[in-house]
């Protein structure tokens, strides 16, 4: 892997384990069941290590809707094969990290419009300042200080870096 683009270590794994229990904690104090979707292919790796650690009964399924990070005017197509019945269920979306939100607002709008759950939350790592106003309830470890571009733990950078097993600003 070339390193080039890997700058500053912002959330080290280890920082990221503890997030992952921190964000599971949450969730495991609000759910006795929950249908999991995966926002594909960014949340992969934050859903592995955090459904482990969940408590409750689950189903998973995944979402797309492919963007570039910090892209505040996401209009790409949502796919949602909707594989299990979420009507009346709780529902969670998983994602790696909320940066400026307008993908995932989107994405909860998505499926609060066309889907009867019986509630809708989301879960992430981290929340980046300054994002939209996601009007549903939101778990995560970490508030980052500012709006750097990142990389690792499945946020790319011209689709590489994902497989970082941290989190690093983005060098250019």
């Amino acid at each position: 892997m070339k390193h080039e683009h890997i700058g500053e270590i912002i959330v080290s794994e280890s920082a990221i384990a503890e997030g992952v229990t921190k964000v599971a904690a949450q969730l495991n104090q609000h759910f006795d069941d929950a249908v999991i979707i995966t926002v594909v292919p960014g949340g992969i790796l934050f859903t592995a290590d955090l459904t482990r650690q969940l408590e409750f009964d689950i189903n998973m399924d995944y979402i797309a809707c492919p963007h570039t990070p910090g892209d505040r005017n996401n209009n790409s197509a949502i796919v949602f094969h909707q594989n299990i019945d979420i009507s009346g269920r709780d529902v969670i979306i998983i994602d790696d990290a909320i940066e400026s939100g307008g993908t995932m607002k989107r994405l909860v709008q998505f499926i609060l419009e066309n889907h009867t759950p019986k509630s809708v939350s989301v879960a992430v790592l981290f929340v980046k300042p300054g994002r939209v106003d996601i009007p549903v309830r939101q778990y995560y470890a970490y508030e980052m200080e500012n709006d750097d571009l990142l990389i690792g733990y499945g946020m790319p950078w011209e689709n590489k870096y994902r497989n970082l097993p941290y989190v690093a600003k983005l060098k250019r």
